[in-house]
């Protein structure tokens, strides 16, 4: 099973923290990894991402958990679980005033063997995002 993930300690409460992640359509003015996402996140909505990494090419995915303000969840694939990404956020509280966050990424199904091959190396961007999410929710401090 292929997967990414990000990990960071961010000087920040974790409503701030989560007010960054959920507001999704303010996502370009901090994080240098998307340039637009659409969709707004609501449980069972679809949220749509368009990374820098892949330009014209947009990654609809489905809000599918939400414990607000410590875990979200998108998924998002083929039908029949033939290939399936699940992105996972969290914030967790830390000793002084610090939240712990990852994101990690991981693709399952039959076709997942054969899919994963043809996606990038994603490791740069995810620890990108990281660094972004930590700048913005520690300047807005």
């Amino acid at each position: 099973m292929k997967t990414f993930q990000a990990a960071t300690s961010i000087e920040a409460p974790p409503e701030r923290v989560w007010a960054l992640l959920t507001d999704v359509a303010h996502w370009p003015a901090w994080n240098t990894t998307v340039n637009k996402v659409d969709g707004q996140v609501v449980l069972g909505a679809t949220v749509t991402v368009h990374a820098k990494l892949s330009p014209g090419r947009a990654f609809p995915v489905r809000v599918a958990e939400l414990d607000a303000p410590r875990r979200m969840v998108w998924r998002g694939g083929m039908p029949l679980g033939l290939f399936a990404g699940t992105r996972t956020f969290t914030v967790a509280p830390e000793s002084g005033g610090r939240v712990g966050f990852e994101m990690r990424e991981e693709y399952t199904g039959l076709l997942a063997p054969l899919i994963t091959k043809s996606i990038p190396d994603l490791q740069p961007a995810f620890d990108e995002f990281a660094r972004c999410l930590k700048t913005a929710a520690e300047r807005r401090g």
